[in-house]
């Protein structure tokens, strides 16, 4: 890829840099499924309710839309509510103990590709930037041993505190990519979810890539990507002096 067209690179996290959003598919596989199975005529929560409903979207957000979904009235509730109010504050907060739980016990380690790029984007001098909808993101990236590429994380916490509406919405990259002193439209945003491709595809970005994790390609390009890629080697730089492969070649 001919990086030298952009100013910055903008990356959600979960599902892109590391393998976490199998983390929160299981988080919240749990939580609806022990949620909806004290709902009489409730079907089971399946994947496709995740990629369909709660996929790169803000915690309670995901919950509103699921629930939207099935028809099932609950109270917003209350930003102190714990995780046993029958909320959609409550319901949020009980998936994060669910996550935050899986997270200590397993650990996780950022996609070795996506590494490579991080260190070739590093090397060129490009300034990167996480946005993401999860308030864990902090506690993400430190655990995957990645904090330091990033000048900026943008995460669901600190969109509240700034006001920003969620993905789809491209408020937060848009924001992101200001923070990193780079326009829209010299910026990359790199994103796994139909909602974070959306967003991308709504500010404007000169590039948006989705990285197929299971979305799938034909409804990440019909999101809004200009390419999908699978790995995110596939978007080292083409200079041969960023890319060892290359230069063996």
């Amino acid at each position: 890829m001919a990086w030298d067209q952009y100013d910055a690179a903008l990356f959600d996290l979960d599902g892109v840099v590391t393998p976490t959003a199998e983390v929160h598919m299981r988080a919240w596989a749990a939580m609806f499924n022990d949620y909806l199975s004290g709902i009489p005529g409730q079907a089971p929560y399946t994947d496709q309710d995740y990629f369909d409903y709660v996929d790169g979207k803000p915690r309670y957000d995901g919950v509103r839309t699921l629930l939207l979904a099935r028809g099932i009235p609950l109270p917003e509730g209350d930003p102190a509510d714990g995780p046993d109010a029958e909320t959609v504050i409550g319901l949020g907060n009980r998936k994060n103990d669910y996550f935050a739980k899986v997270l200590t016990e397993e650990g996780v380690e950022a996609y070795a590709g996506s590494v490579r790029l991080l260190d070739a984007l590093r090397d060129r001098g490009i300034p990167m930037a996480i946005v993401s909808s999860s308030r864990n993101a902090p506690a993400v990236l430190a655990a995957a041993g990645v904090t330091d590429y990033f000048q900026t994380v943008m995460h669901g916490g600190v969109a509240a505190e700034r006001h920003l509406a969620g993905k789809p919405a491209p408020d937060t990259f848009l924001a992101a990519a200001a923070d990193l002193g780079a326009t829209a439209e010299r910026s990359v945003v790199l994103e796994d979810a139909i909602s974070g491709v959306q967003a991308g595809a709504a500010g404007g970005f000169g590039l948006v890539v989705g990285v197929d994790r299971g979305a799938g390609a034909t409804a990440l390009t019909e999101a809004g990507a200009h390419v999908v890629v699978t790995d995110l080697a596939e978007l080292l730089p083409e200079d041969p002096e960023m890319n060892p492969e290359m230069s063996e070649a």
